[in-house]
């Protein structure tokens, strides 16, 4: 059943600036959604600012060409977010997940509006266009932007073939389908290049990326017979490869890629916050939301995350409990 974006449309047509804004760590589907909608908004000559509560992972940048992306606390204060006519977040409906963007927007005058694919989130105090069972953000601000009747550009097809893309694991997880196809069809008809997001994206490691990720990989234990891998990023990983939390992205993956495991689980250690970043992910029926639910976090069936206060032993031993109630 297709999207009502009236709240859209209509938010567009009584506003004449915007803030945009996503999750922390934001991801290719967060800042892709951010800049393809941000565009369609400026074609429309609406002033349009997208700031984040945390900086763009350098792997990632490219996809912003013009910097567009800014950074809370980093140039922009929350005064300045507060003088938009409307806040538009994108990827994510959760408080938890807004970070340092949590409280500025919890403290905004301006009308709100969602536009997410998570099952998982609060009450932002806004509008709402949600479907959970959209592969990306970045194909529903596709059809957002044909809603506004924008038309497609080169500088908007690219980050919304990024977002797709690298949120549906280079279209091989379940969650893609007929019209995930039809909408990158369209993006490459405008100008997407996908061999060259491909290369840029996974073959253009930095060194300390690739070291990080071999240890891992290293790190990695099964659990439960074998069905259940977790592996983990320390602090001592860290400092001595000299790579940053945003180089695991992608790798629980691998995880989940050994024979028999039918839920991976990568834990993160994020000293800025004294917490432990758990990435779970099922090639089961096994709903790891579920799992994330019970310790704050949320997503999806297959792919979730949450940030488990304490040490990662503390988390790993937390987690494990859980999923042995559950699965065993």
């Amino acid at each position: 059943m297709p999207l009502d974006w009236t709240p859209l449309k209509e938010l567009v047509a009584s506003c004449d600036s915007f803030v945009l804004t996503s999750h922390m760590r934001p991801d290719c589907d967060a800042i892709g959604s951010e800049i393809g909608l941000a565009l369609a908004l400026e074609t429309l000559g609406k002033r349009v600012r997208i700031v984040n509560g945390d900086t763009t992972p350098p792997h990632i940048a490219f996809i912003d060409p013009q910097t567009k992306v800014e950074t809370l606390g980093q140039g922009v204060t929350p005064e300045e977010v507060h003088q938009a006519d409307a806040h538009i977040v994108l990827d994510t409906s959760a408080w938890g997940q807004l970070g340092p963007m949590a409280d500025v927007l919890r403290e905004s005058g301006a009308k709100k509006l969602v536009i997410d694919h998570h099952l998982s989130g609060d009450d932002l105090g806004g509008a709402v266009i949600k479907d959970t069972t959209a592969e990306a953000v970045g194909r529903l601000v596709a059809e957002a932007i044909d809603a506004l009747g924008v038309e497609l550009t080169t500088e908007m097809a690219k980050p919304l073939f990024a977002a797709i893309a690298t949120d549906t694991g280079w279209f091989r997880f379940s969650s893609v389908t007929a019209a995930t196809y039809e909408t990158v069809a369209r993006l490459v008809e405008a100008g997407a290049n996908p061999a060259e997001t491909f290369s840029t994206l996974f073959d253009r490691n930095t060194i300390e990326r690739v070291w990080l990720q071999g240890r891992v990989l290293q790190s990695i234990r099964t659990e439960l017979d074998g069905r259940v891998a977790f592996g983990h990023a320390t602090a001592e990983d860290f400092a001595e490869t000299g790579a940053a939390p945003a180089d695991t992205e992608d790798v629980v993956n691998r995880l989940l890629s050994i024979s028999g495991v039918e839920v991976a689980v990568l834990l993160t250690w994020m000293p800025e916050d004294g917490k432990t970043k758990a990435s779970l992910r099922s090639r089961s029926d096994f709903d790891v939301r579920e799992v994330a639910e019970v310790f704050g976090g949320g997503g999806h069936a297959k792919a979730a995350g949450v940030r488990i206060p304490g040490p990662i032993p503390e988390a790993k031993a937390a987690l494990l409990a859980e999923l042995v109630s559950r699965m065993a």
